[in-house]
């Protein structure tokens, strides 16, 4: 999967077995990348977001945040978010909740 976010950053997806992320890929390596477990079908446990220092600040880990979301709306998926910031985007964003 990818998906072009606002300004312009392809997050790519991807997913072995039970453990899975989103992510920015350029030549210089993964920029930034959301993980996540899958205990079950069902449920998916965004564990950890890290945007590099090229990239921060400039909305990305929310892109992340937000491209997690989808797939979870698509594969009608619940999120379980441990990682601080994925929490914190949550709380900022109702219009994300309907996902957890």
């Amino acid at each position: 999967m990818n998906e072009a976010g606002a300004s312009g950053i392809q997050i790519r997806h991807e997913e072995h077995g039970t453990r899975g992320a989103f992510f920015v890929q350029t030549e210089a390596g993964r920029l930034a990348e959301l993980t996540y477990s899958r205990p079950s079908l069902q449920v998916a446990v965004i564990e950890h977001t890290e945007v590099s220092a090229a990239l921060r600040g400039g909305g990305v880990g929310r892109l992340l945040v937000e491209a997690v979301v989808e797939w979870a709306r698509t594969t009608n998926t619940k999120l379980s978010p441990v990682c601080a910031y994925a929490r914190s985007v949550f709380e900022h964003h109702p219009e994300l909740r309907d996902v957890l």
